[in-house]
């Protein structure tokens, strides 16, 4: 459905976006992780035709961005991270307006308005001000206004920025059940957010891809180990450290004792569970378990260890 080939984006020296290539399959959705400044819009910006790139290529639908932008838009749903809407008109009004822009029949027109009040949950405030309303259903109106010509596309920027906790799980629901039948976009540096949401995650920092896959396989990719933290009576470092004749790849990572209670920290890779010898090793000697937990690289760590020098070269 999407594929980005080479994809190169200067402002004069500036370096926005440096040989960037991926594809978003039909029915996806993808989440476009990165700092602020690491080219995540520049890059939507150049799917959706607003930019052109300095080189490289876009596909949509083997259209070419470069010589079909028309075509593309209006395949394309864009929700951008400074929501444009026309605060003075009623809900109802400026989706009839979009609609009318974007030249639908306006013989199925109604009909198909409806559909996106119902599905975007605008019946109650369809005929208030936009200025009336909340961040969050601002944020349902942006999206109806994106899907009302049912583009195949949809590409979201940031579009849970400013809102509470209860509104970002009703904008999540939206985005997955938009995501059952479209390619969906969404541009983030909110971790949490695209864990839940995103079948896949590219993540992008000074302009460059530094990682693509699965939460499972960027956390595999990148460490691949599993900690297991323990909380231990009756224990010397000695005895802890024979654990490591089970497997050579279990690793004693930490130890500290205060108080006649030791804390353990043994790291092994991901393909393995040592616990049930671990535990019979234990009552063998005698230990008192107090704590046994299992902790894996989390999707904080890899997205920290991956852009921790930051960048600011361009939006």
């Amino acid at each position: 459905m999407i594929e980005v080939r080479n994809l190169v984006k200067h402002y004069g020296d500036v370096k926005a976006v440096e040989d960037v290539s991926f594809s978003v399959k039909t029915g996806e959705i993808l989440g476009f992780l990165g700092p602020n400044g690491a080219g995540k819009t520049t890059t939507l910006k150049v799917i959706t035709g607003y930019l052109s790139p300095t080189s490289g290529n876009v596909f949509v639908d083997d259209y070419n961005v470069k010589d079909d932008s028309m075509e593309i838009r209006q395949m394309i749903g864009y929700l951008p991270e400074m929501n444009p809407l026309y605060h003075d008109m009623q809900v109802y009004d400026f989706l009839d307006f979009v609609g009318r822009a974007r030249g639908i029949d306006r013989q199925n027109f109604r009909s198909r308005l409806n559909e996106v009040i119902e599905l975007c949950g605008l019946k109650g405030v369809v005929h208030k001000n936009i200025n009336e309303l909340s961040k969050g259903y601002c944020q349902r109106v942006g999206l109806a206004q994106a899907i009302i010509h049912d583009p195949k596309i949809l590409i979201l920027d940031e579009p849970t920025t400013g809102l509470d906790p209860n509104q970002i799980v009703e904008i999540r629901g939206l985005i997955r059940n938009l995501g059952k039948e479209k390619t969906v976009i969404i541009s983030s540096h909110i971790l949490q957010e695209m864990q839940a949401t995103a079948d896949r995650m590219i993540i992008i920092n000074k302009g460059k891809i530094v990682a693509n896959g699965t939460v499972d396989e960027l956390m595999s990719d990148f460490r691949g180990r599993t900690r297991l933290i323990l909380e231990l009576k009756n224990v010397t470092e000695e005895s802890v450290k024979k654990v490591q004749s089970f497997q050579d790849n279990i690793i004693l990572a930490e130890y500290n004792e205060k108080d006649g209670i030791a804390s353990v920290v043994l790291e092994y890779p991901n393909e393995i569970d040592p616990r049930e010898e671990i535990f019979k090793h234990a009552v063998k000697n005698k230990w008192s378990i107090l704590e046994m937990s299992r902790h894996k690289t989390s999707l904080e760590e890899v997205f920290r260890n991956l852009t921790i020098e930051g960048g600011q070269d361009a939006k």
